[in-house]
């Protein structure tokens, strides 16, 4: 089976990896020059162009990566053809492009979640007034797709506004953002596949967002993560299911958009339950990396059958142990602007059994020669019995790998172990 993946990071080349070991033939749109496959000359976001690529191709099946092709509605565009896309509808995929929007869903179905209060850009005043009143212990969120960025836990009012200042800054339209109560415990990223009815769950996983060890620094888009998390055991995800997970399918059952695709749980273990952070429409990235090759079962049946709506009956296995994933990105990254072009060295050197999936990377100047091209430039992914095997082979490995400027953090898969306050 042909099927063409949207998308151009390390997430849509573990999708890629993963399709082509269930046997089918990954086309990746515009993908990079790290992954097979890629067709460099066509837009994502251009679907009249997809939509030819995938009739030269035969390709009946059509997999979204980002969140940003399906906000433009991508599903609504083929929703007339005979080529199927794993994913929600616009409407539907406002459950992470709007964090308004999702807001209201969580509160408007049960889902255990945090309080939050919704402002204007023209509200400022008032909104710095509310932070007042929490002693600045909020998260700002905008309310809008951010890659990952658009989130600022603050602990003080002076946090608080040079967040506000900030998005005033980075949007000069109109716009809505949250101020959200701050919450505190260990998270863990839960994803699973939904036809809109029923819902498969993969490996739990926990991502290391802020650039520096000890979660220090600014948020980024996943330094790296690790599966399956130990302390998540069967009664944590128990509460999880009941307080998250399946008001969240009621509500989507009760909804009138249709939802076959991903579903991504961003989840805080508080000392007062699971609470549900945020909604994302797609697999998470970096959790992708470590997720699908952990996954033992066919990820292309999962999707066949959450299209065909006859997800209940399938199951998923995962493969026995630990996987973890280290992203080795360029100098500089978050910040807008930093060098790249630098060549990438090492590759040839990696074990056979380490995966390697390339983001930010453009081809070089000699044959075969990838060089940086963007922030978060690869993830390296080993796997062992144990998480510390898992991470003490990433990072063997990710030291063999070296550019100008080259940085990682030094700490994925080994934060403490949490103790939970609550008795799960």
């Amino acid at each position: 089976m042909n099927v063409v993946i949207l998308g151009s990071g390390a997430r849509e080349h573990a999708l890629a990896w993963k399709l082509t070991q269930d046997g089918a033939t990954a086309h990746v749109l515009p993908g990079n020059p790290g992954i097979p496959g890629s067709v460099p000359s066509i837009d994502a976001l251009d679907f009249p162009a997809v939509q030819r690529f995938c009739e030269e191709q035969g390709a009946k099946l059509l997999v979204p990566g980002s969140e940003a092709t399906l906000a433009a509605g991508v599903t609504d565009f083929f929703a007339q053809t005979d080529i199927r896309v794993f994913g929600p509808t616009r409407q539907a995929a406002a459950l992470e492009s709007s964090k308004v929007w999702s807001k209201n869903f969580m509160q408007r179905h049960g889902v255990a979640t945090g309080q939050a209060w919704t402002f204007r850009s023209d509200q400022v005043t008032e909104a710095l007034a509310k932070a007042a009143e929490l002693e600045g212990r909020v998260v700002v969120k905008y309310d809008g797709l951010a890659a990952g960025k658009g989130v600022y836990v603050c602990s003080s009012e002076e946090e608080v506004k040079a967040a506000i200042d900030e998005l005033v800054d980075l949007h000069s339209d109109w716009f809505s953002f949250l101020l959200e109560e701050k919450l505190v415990g260990p998270e863990i990223s839960v994803m699973g596949a939904t036809d809109g009815n029923s819902i498969r769950l993969l490996a739990t996983s926990q991502d290391h967002k802020q650039l520096r060890a000890g979660d220090q620094g600014p948020n980024t888009g996943g330094m790296g993560a690790y599966c399956p998390v130990p302390f998540a055991d069967d009664n944590v995800m128990a509460e999880v299911r009941r307080d998250i997970i399946e008001p969240t399918m009621r509500g989507l059952q009760a909804s009138q958009f249709d939802f076959k695709g991903f579903i991504y749980f961003g989840i805080m273990l508080t000392p007062n339950g699971p609470k549900l952070l945020e909604y994302n429409t797609r697999l998470g990235d970096p959790e992708a990396e470590v997720l699908l090759p952990a996954m033992q079962s066919s990820l292309l049946d999962l999707i066949t059958a959450a299209l065909d709506g006859d997800l209940s009956r399938h199951d998923v296995w995962q493969r026995p142990g630990h996987y973890a994933g280290v992203v080795l990105a360029s100098g500089g990254y978050p910040a807008p602007k930093f060098p790249t072009g630098f060549p990438i060295t090492g590759l040839d050197q990696l074990a056979d059994d380490t995966l390697v999936f390339f983001g930010g990377v453009k081809a070089g100047a000699e044959a075969e020669q990838l060089v940086t091209g963007g922030g978060r430039v690869l993830v390296v992914v080993a796997h062992g019995d144990e998480l510390n095997d898992a991470v003490q082979q990433a990072y063997a490995e990710i030291e063999k790998i070296s550019f100008q400027d080259a940085y990682y953090r030094t700490d994925i898969g080994q934060r403490p172990s949490p103790i939970l306050t609550r008795v799960y």
